[in-house]
């Protein structure tokens, strides 16, 4: 049961766009704010709260993979097309998925390094286009020196993830289907459409 109520809920504005991650505690209370407008997905489980003492009923709220909420939100400024995520190595490790960009070779996450293919010491910044996944061993290699000038080839182009993707990023243990509701909001170009297709 413990690892049931681990599993992250999938909160959306009403007009379906992905807001955020929320834990069952924040879906129980939204449940009795009235701020649910609907709920999307399957159910995940039911919680048992008190017993009413006029119609002696217990509470039972059954929280959703997904649920829709009322009120103002920021989703509208984050759809906009100049939103950029806070970049973090997190969310890049698993947009890069563990691969190291260079090598081509996967890696746990302590093995792995943030590498910027133009180095800040030659005016590369630190932002989601200009970096890549490494493991430490090509990291070093490289140092400060572009791919060009270290003998090393970039295996995809860096990319900005729109706020869809980057609510992808950020989630734990994604269910199938917050994946296909999440996956309905990235661009066609995506190039996580493909890695998630296999």
């Amino acid at each position: 049961m413990i690892t049931a109520l681990g599993q992250q809920i999938l909160r959306t504005d009403t007009a379906g766009m992905p807001l955020e991650w929320i834990d069952y505690r924040s879906a129980v209370r939204f449940h009795f704010l009235e701020q649910i407008a609907y709920v999307a997905g399957n159910p995940l489980f039911q919680i048992h709260g008190g017993i009413n003492a006029v119609t002696r009923q217990q509470s039972v709220v059954e929280v959703h993979s997904i649920i829709a909420t009322h009120g103002n939100s920021h989703a509208i400024q984050k759809m906009r097309k100049g939103y950029i995520p806070p970049l973090n190595n997190h969310t890049l490790f698993r947009r890069d998925n563990n691969l190291c960009l260079y090598c081509g070779n996967h890696f746990s996450r302590r093995d792995l390094s943030r590498d910027h293919v133009t180095p800040l010491s030659q005016g590369g910044a630190d932002h989601w286009n200009n970096v890549v996944t490494a493991c430490v061993r090509c990291n070093n290699h490289k140092a400060g020196r572009t791919p060009e000038q270290a003998g090393l080839e970039l295996l995809a182009i860096p990319f900005t993830p729109t706020h869809a993707e980057y609510i992808y990023l950020q989630g734990r243990n994604v269910l199938a289907d917050q994946m296909e509701f999440l996956r309905a909001h990235f661009p066609r170009t995506s190039p996580l459409h493909e890695r998630l297709s296999h």
